[in-house]
């Protein structure tokens, strides 16, 4: 009888689920792009390159399953959401393939280096180029990388998309991961087809080479790098300062010349979103666009009576809009927000209405099809993460917006839009906070006020003289409009530092793990993408995502890879650091990735973090956990600590130094190690010591440069 009676409770909560699943067959299309995701997912998390024909045969056996299941319709979705993420895996598979980049082995250099240039960025000091069709001095052709980019530190150089240029340089791979599951530098530029990079001696020399051509498509990104970069000259020129830098972001798409404090206390406040062109830029780009040229008509009768001026209007702006996706770079948040604008225009033109929820499927769809890497970047996730949650949160409260809305008076709709700005910001806020925890382990508090002010002022005066001065510059008089947008920019800039210097403004969380990222996600969309009351199940999901941060064990030991900088915990968990200046950007990671936010350095001499350290000139000794842990900087420390610790790091090649020693055969971790296996990440656990390297999770793929490709060699124990 207990069998029987559990048979028909499950039979009750499986036809109950059904029952809201076949409520919403509405909606069942926008799960397609979460599927086609969790394909592109799998594959990125695999150790090694699958061969192309899985791909395929996951393709085939999907879309056979589906038609098998046609006539049961629990199956067929399974089968259909099976099939939509073989989809993504094979698009996965065929970019990879298509981009197929050689990647530098090691570093070289000084060497000579030719190549033409393709896109230019404006840096604080000197300046970045992006170089193609290149020549590097002693690398074979096929083992050319496809782009190499290289800094020229040389300020008064002159270098113009399309030039083809000879430089002295010293080039390297790009960059690995700083610690084992932090982002990937490399794959992000393998998938640029950038597969070196490096800094310039001196300035660049001018090349004539007649048997170096540009195809069509070449020339014409290298006619709108030269224009973005002419726009970004003229901005620069009028506006030189940090206002300068902001507004050559938001006409160009360009951050690099944006000085690093005004990015620091932009970020601390939540207001980075400004910087990134994204939904809300081509939004109004394209709105006032949109109101312009149909309230310019409008004031033409002979026009406006005969002829569909919203229409002209509409066509109108998807140009602008399109120009604004060229010149700004087409990122990753530019390209969804312009396929969502284009989709409504569109509709405009064809007297049709757009689906808002429809418009984020249909765009992440393509996106996740034509550049399936994408789905790994912190701006794809952030973008669609708040761009959903928006939608959702507007489409639940559409009847109340439209009560308020009836009010006729100006004066009584200002709390209503005023409270509009508000929600925006503490839904998108609440919507990226998972995966600024994952990527960055940050945490804004004061992001609500410091958005009441920077977003209406960015929407209302910034960037309709934005486009003011885009209209102007073919006149050369476009000084009326950015002086005006240099005020408007200073106000975000102020308020930026004013909240940013509030006690507490931003807190650093130890970074949240992988799974509970997707734990995040998965919540967040089942919340946002139903609609009946059975969406909030997707809060436990989420819940449950933010609670894996407490299950997250900092290492208590960091090494870099290039073995210039070691950190160990203290006893409360703070990291004390071997320099106290050198690799910040790597230290800042390592910190905030363990929710720490000072960086503090050990001692030259003498005891350090808590008494666990001790250091002399030959190295340092550190122990905690019952175990010892000696760092040597020179190999004559070697003998000494190989007789008394359990695990040695040596920053110099140890070789068959630490062999026979009084307390056996330690761990041994040297310059070999870290220069084949990258940085290492180290746990003293009680019944064992645990090390992780960057090769090791990285795994062997075409984005694996060849000196950490190699199979990693396990530490010598």
């Amino acid at each position: 009888m207990h069998w029987v009676g559990s048979h028909i409770a499950a039979g009750a909560v499986l036809q109950g689920l059904a029952g809201r699943l076949h409520a919403e067959r509405d909606r069942w299309a926008l799960w397609l792009p979460p599927f086609i995701g969790t394909g592109i997912g799998l594959y990125f998390l695999l150790p090694m390159e699958p061969p192309l024909w899985m791909g395929l045969a996951l393709v085939v056996a999907g879309i056979a399953l589906s038609i098998a299941a046609r006539r049961y319709v629990a199956g067929s979705l399974v089968a259909i959401a099976l099939t939509a993420a073989s989809i993504g895996f094979l698009a996965a598979q065929i970019r990879t393939a298509m981009v197929a980049t050689p990647m530098l082995a090691e570093e070289i250099g000084p060497v000579k280096v030719i190549g033409t240039v393709v896109a230019v960025e404006a840096l604080p000091s000197g300046q970045r180029v992006l170089l193609e069709d290149v020549v590097i001095e002693g690398i074979a052709p096929e083992a050319t990388p496809v782009r190499v980019r290289i800094r020229i530190v040389k300020r008064d150089a002159v270098v113009v998309p399309g030039e083809r240029i000879d430089l002295l340089a010293e080039l390297a791979p790009p960059s690995l991961p700083v610690t084992p599951y932090s982002f990937d530098f490399q794959r992000a530029a393998y998938f640029r087809g950038i597969g070196a990079q490096g800094f310039a001696y001196g300035g660049p020399r001018l090349v004539e080479d007649p048997e170096a051509t540009m195809s069509y498509l070449a020339s014409l990104s290298a006619g709108i790098e030269a224009l973005r970069l002419r726009v970004a000259q003229r901005i620069r020129a009028v506006l030189p300062d940090a206002d300068g830098g902001v507004a050559v972001a938001l006409m160009t798409g360009s951050q690099t010349a944006i000085p690093r404090e005004a990015v620091d206390a932009m970020r601390a406040v939540g207001l980075a979103h400004l910087l990134s062109v994204s939904g809300l830029h081509i939004g109004l780009v394209t709105g006032i666009l949109l109101l312009a040229v149909r309230a310019g008509l409008a004031l033409i009768p002979s026009i406006a009576l005969r002829y569909p001026i919203k229409k002209w209007a509409a066509g109108i702006a998807f140009v602008g809009a399109f120009f604004y996706l060229l010149i700004t770079g087409m990122g990753v948040p530019t390209q969804r927000s312009f396929l969502m604008a284009g989709l409504v225009l569109f509709a405009v033109m064809i007297d049709r209405t757009a689906l808002s929820m429809r418009l984020v499927a249909w765009a992440a769809g393509v996106i996740l099809l034509l550049q399936p890497e994408t789905l790994t970047s912190p701006s794809f996730q952030l973008s669609f993460a708040a761009v959903v949650a928006l939608i959702a949160a507007y489409e639940t409260s559409l009847a109340w917006r439209l009560r308020q809305r009836s009010r006729s008076s100006w004066l009584a709709r200002l709390p209503f839009h005023l409270l509009g700005v508000a929600v925006t910001s503490l839904v998108a806020e609440a919507a990226t906070t998972a995966f600024a925890l994952y990527h960055f382990s940050q945490l804004t508090l004061f992001g609500l006020v410091a958005n009441l002010v920077a977003v209406p002022v960015t929407a209302v005066w910034i960037m309709p003289w934005a486009v003011v001065a885009y209209a102007l510059m073919p006149f050369h008089i476009e000084v009326l409009a950015l002086v005006p947008m240099g005020w408007g920019i200073d106000i975000v800039l102020a308020t930026a530092r004013i909240v940013a210097s509030w006690p507490a403004s931003v807190s650093y969380l130890p970074a949240m793990p992988l799974w509970g990222a997707v734990l995040v996600a998965i919540g967040g969309l089942w919340l946002t993408l139903w609609r009946r009351s059975w969406r909030w199940w997707g809060a436990a999901p989420i819940a449950a995502g933010f609670i894996s941060i407490a299950f997250v064990t900092p290492p208590h030991v960091l090494v870099s890879g290039d073995a210039r900088l070691v950190a160990v915990a203290d006893e409360n968990g703070e990291y004390v650091f071997s320099q106290e200046r050198a690799n910040r950007f790597e230290a800042d990671i390592w910190m905030h990735r363990a929710g720490q936010e000072e960086r503090q350095a050990w001692p030259d001499d003498g005891y350090g973090a808590d008494g666990r350290l001790l250091c002399d000139a030959l190295g340092c000794v550190y122990r905690a956990e019952n175990y010892v842990v000696a760092i040597a900087w020179q190999a004559g420390a070697l003998i000494e600590d190989c007789a008394i610790a359990d695990l040695v790091i040596s920053l110099d090649p140890a070789r068959d130094l630490c062999r026979g020693g009084e307390a056996g055969e330690p761990i041994v971790i040297d310059r070999f190690d870290l220069w084949r296996n990258g940085g290492y990440a180290i746990w003293l656990e009680p019944d064992e010591i645990r090390s992780l390297s960057v090769a090791e999770t990285r795994g062997i793929r075409p984005w694996v440069a060849d000196f950490v490709r190699r199979q990693p060699r396990p530490v010598r124990e």
